[in-house]
C-alpha cells in the first residue's frame, strides 16, 4: 500500500532513535515523533475522519503540531493549516467554504470557535503550544503504531488558502505529488543531507515554514532546531548548533542590527536561505560583509511552492529569485494577450511543472482565470529575465501603477530609493488623482538617526528615473506595515494615503 508523502516523509522516522527536533524544553527522537503522528492519526480516526475529509487548523507551533501534519498524511486526511492571527469571522468563512468535518484550534479560543465549528457542522478538538488539549489526551489513549491509507500521486494532501487582500480568500489545492517532488527538488538542489541542523523559526501554517522548511528537513533524514517563533536571542543562542536557517527578511535585518552576530557565530554554517518577501540588495551585502555568507534567495507562493531558486553553487545575485528550478517553466507574457515577450521585457510570470496546485477548492471560474488550459499558472507577479537568465520580481500586478496613461513598476522606483543615503527601505504606491487617474507616492522608512526631506530625494532620484515615474508625493514613516511573512502590507498604505491628492 502506497502512500507517497507518508512514506517519504514519516516512514523512515519509526526505526530512528537519533533526535529530529530539538527545542527549548527537549530533544524528540525520528521514533518519538513518528509514534506521535501514529496516536494522533488514530485519533482522527475515532473522531470519524474518512480519507479526503479537510481538517482545519489554527494551532501555535509546536512538535505536537507538526505531528498532526503527520497524522493527517498516514490517514489521508486533507491538512488545512490556518494563520494564527485570523479572527472567528475568517476561520468560520474557511471551515465553511473547506467543508472541513474537523477544527483543531488552541483551547483559549474554544469559547470563540465552538459556536463556528457547531454551525458549520464540524467538530472541535483543542490542542495547545505545549502539546496539550483534548486532541492530546484522545491521543494518549492509542496505539504508536499506524497503517497509513493508500493515497495516489494526484490526491489531496493539503489546501492553503490564499492570504485574502483583494476579495474572499482562495483554497489552494496541494496534492501529494505537488509537494513530494518540489520537496525532492529543493533537498537536491540545496544540497540538504542527514548532517544537516536546520534553525527552524519560520511559522508552520504557511508553505514556507510546512513545506519547504520542515518538508525538506523530514525528507533528507536531517534534524530541526524547531522553535516556536523568531526572536535574535533564540537564533544566537542556537544558531551554534545549526548547519542551515531559512528566513524571510525581517529575520536578517533583526540580527544584522546586532553587533554579536559576527563571523565567528556563523563561520561553520552551511547555508542561509530567504524567501517569503524580497530582499533588500542592502541586506545582502550587509550579511555578506559580517559573516561572509551570501543568503541564497528563491522565489514561490501558495499555489506553486517553490519556483525558482539562485545557485548553491555560482553567483548568488541580490535583486534576483534566480533561475526555473528543475522540472519547472517558466516564461513572461503580456497581462493583456498571454503572448510570450522577448527576454529583457517586463511582463507576467508564469509557471509550469510539478509543483503547481491542482486549482481552488470550490471556484471552477477562478481556476480558469488563473490556471491555463495549457498547465501555465498565471501568478500575477510582474518579472523580467536578464540577458544571463536571472529572475527578477518586478511587483504584484495588482500594485501596478497607471498613470497617465502610463504603466508604472514599482519596484523599479523602490531599488533608486533605496540606493539613497539615509533610506533604510522604501514602499511605492498608487493612489488615486484628479488628473492623471493614480499618482505615484513613495513611502520612505529612514535609517536610523538618519535626516530624509522630499527635495533631497527628488534631486537624488531625477537623474535615473523617467519624470512620469517620479513620486510626486513623499510620505516619511518608522515602519512598513507587513503581515506575519515579512510582507509588506500595500494595500493599508495606499488606504493611509488614498486622499493624498483628492482629500
Amino acid at each position: 500500500m502506497t502512500n507517497p508523502l507518508y512514506d517519504a516523509l514519516i516512514a523512515p522516522q519509526i526505526d530512528r532513535a537519533a533526535p529530529l527536533l530539538l527545542t527549548d524544553g527537549a530533544e524528540i527522537s525520528g521514533a518519538g515523533f513518528a509514534a506521535m503522528a501514529h496516536r494522533f492519526a488514530h485519533a482522527l480516526v475515532v473522531l470519524g475522519l474518512e480519507p479526503g475529509d479537510r481538517m482545519a487548523v489554527q494551532i501555535q507551533k509546536s512538535p505536537a503540531a507538526l505531528a498532526l501534519y503527520g497524522a493527517a498524511l498516514a490517514a489521508g486526511v486533507v491538512f488545512l493549516p490556518l494563520n494564527t492571527a485570523y479572527t472567528p469571522d475568517e476561520v468560520a468563512y474557511f471551515v465553511e467554504n473547506s467543508g472541513a468535518v474537523l477544527l483543531v484550534c488552541d483551547p483559549s479560543a474554544s469559547e470563540s470557535l465552538g459556536p463556528v465549528a457547531a454551525h458549520h457542522g464540524a467538530a472541535m478538538q483543542t490542542l495547545d503550544g505545549t502539546g496539550d488539549g483534548s486532541l492530546a489526551l484522545l491521543a494518549a489513549e492509542q496505539p504508536d503504531s499506524f497503517d497509513p491509507v493508500e493515497r495516489g500521486r494526484d490526491d489531496l494532501a493539503a489546501i492553503l488558502y490564499t492570504s485574502g487582500t483583494t476579495g474572499r480568500s482562495k483554497g489552494a489545492m496541494l496534492t501529494q505529488a505537488n509537494l513530494l517532488d518540489n520537496a525532492q527538488v529543493l533537498v537536491d538542489e540545496w544540497r540538504f543531507t542527514a548532517d544537516d541542523v536546520l534553525l527552524h523559526m519560520l511559522p508552520i501554517f504557511h508553505t514556507h515554514g510546512l513545506f519547504v522548511a520542515s518538508n525538506v528537513s523530514l525528507l533528507s533524514g536531517g534534524r530541526m532546531i524547531f522553535l516556536p517563533g523568531f526572536s535574535v536571542e533564540r537564533a544566537l543562542r542556537w544558531l551554534p548548533r545549526a548547519t542551515s536557517m531559512m528566513g524571510v527578511p525581517t529575520f536578517y535585518t533583526r540580527l544584522l542590527n546586532d553587533s554579536r552576530f559576527d563571523r565567528a557565530l556563523t563561520g561553520h554554517m552551511r547555508l542561509f536561505t530567504s524567501g517569503s518577501a524580497p530582499l533588500l540588495a542592502e541586506t545582502h551585502r550587509q550579511f555578506q560583509a559580517r559573516t561572509g555568507h551570501r543568503i541564497l534567495e528563491r522565489y514561490g507562493m501558495t499555489e506553486t511552492n517553490m519556483s525558482t531558486s539562485n545557485p548553491y553553487d555560482g553567483e548568488r545575485r541580490a535583486g534576483t529569485v534566480g533561475f526555473p528550478l528543475p522540472g519547472v517553466e517558466l516564461k513572461i507574457t503580456d497581462p493583456g494577450t498571454g503572448a510570450e515577450l522577448p527576454q529583457g521585457t517586463p511582463g507576467m510570470i508564469e509557471v509550469r511543472g510539478h509543483n503547481v496546485f491542482k486549482g481552488y477548492w470550490q471556484m471552477p471560474e477562478k481556476t480558469a482565470e488563473e490556471l491555463r488550459a495549457d498547465g501555465f499558472f498565471i501568478t500575477g507577479d510582474i518579472g523580467v529575465i536578464d540577458a544571463d537568465g536571472y529572475v527578477s520580481i518586478v511587483g504584484r500586478q495588482k500594485d501596478l501603477i497607471i498613470s497617465g496613461g502610463y504603466n508604472i513598476y514599482p519596484k523599479e522606483i523602490e531599488l533608486v530609493l533605496d540606493e539613497q543615503p539615509g533610506v533604510l527601505e522604501s514602499a511605492v504606491i498608487g493612489v488615486p488623482h484628479p488628473d492623471f487617474g493614480e499618482a505615484v507616492v513613495a513611502v520612505i522608512v529612514p535609517e536610523a538617526g538618519a535626516e530624509v526631506t522630499a527635495p533631497a530625494l527628488e534631486a537624488a532620484i531625477a537623474p535615473s528615473l523617467a519624470r512620469f515615474k517620479q513620486p510626486k508625493r513623499y510620505e516619511i514613516i518608522p515602519e512598513l506595515p507587513r503581515n506575519t511573512m515579512g510582507k509588506v502590507q500595500k494595500n493599508l498604505l495606499r488606504e493611509q494615503f488614498r486622499d493624498s491628492f483628492t482629500g
